[in-house]
């Protein structure tokens, strides 16, 4: 589990094919301070194991199902990414409840200045977007994000400058491909809702809202 809080920013050390997948090296200097094999952390907001530790680098290996919902694929060579070891139980939890477990992926439509702030416009196919409501969170890249507005198949989120100068944001441009994960809490509110009753009339008059 993770709270979306970026710790760092890596960059891509090497891509490496492997039988469906491939593994991936990643340049660190913070995180890797205390990260032990078999860790979890997150890069680009995909909950990834370290295999290998070594001088400034962890290796991680990505499965083809990894690759077909996330950036991960797209990765090459000096690429920067966004990094944050899991969360422990004594941390605050200053952004949102965030798994790892990446829904698809979007694209940046456009990355506006707005004086010292910027507003960030992507792209979501329909799955994502009925998750989204003004003011919910969303991770992007593995960043813990507040929604400012969704316009037909559009995310409009405003960032701040701490956020755009401490991840990889600064660096994306319009057609770059984003990992998105919605909030958990609203999977599961649509789950239980399904199975559980329909939200028609009758049921808010038995539960007294009518």
């Amino acid at each position: 589990m993770f709270t979306g809080i970026v710790e760092e920013i890596g960059s891509v050390s090497s891509t490496l094919k492997k039988s469906n997948g491939i593994r991936l090296s990643v340049k660190a200097e913070k995180i890797i301070k205390d990260l032990k094999i078999g860790d979890s952390v997150a890069v680009n907001g995909v909950c990834l194991t370290a295999v290998e530790i070594g001088n400034s680098i962890f290796d991680v290996d990505v499965s083809f199902e990894t690759i077909s919902k996330s950036n991960i694929g797209y990765l090459g060579t000096g690429n920067f990414v966004n990094l944050e070891r899991a969360l422990r139980l004594s941390d605050r939890l200053s952004g949102h409840i965030v798994l790892g477990h990446v829904d698809s992926k979007g694209i940046v439509y456009n990355m506006e200045p707005k004086g010292d702030f910027y507003l960030l416009r992507i792209k979501a196919d329909s799955d994502i977007l009925r998750y989204c409501i003004n003011k919910g969170s969303i991770a992007i890249d593995g960043i813990s994000l507040t929604i400012s507005s969704v316009k037909g198949f559009f995310i409009d989120i405003a960032v701040i400058p701490h956020t755009f100068n401490n991840t990889n944001l600064k660096y994306k441009k319009h057609g770059d491909y984003v990992n998105i994960e919605a909030d958990v809490l609203g999977k599961y509110v649509e789950k239980i809702m399904k199975k559980e009753t329909s939200l028609d009339e009758n049921f808010l008059k038995e539960n007294g809202f009518l």
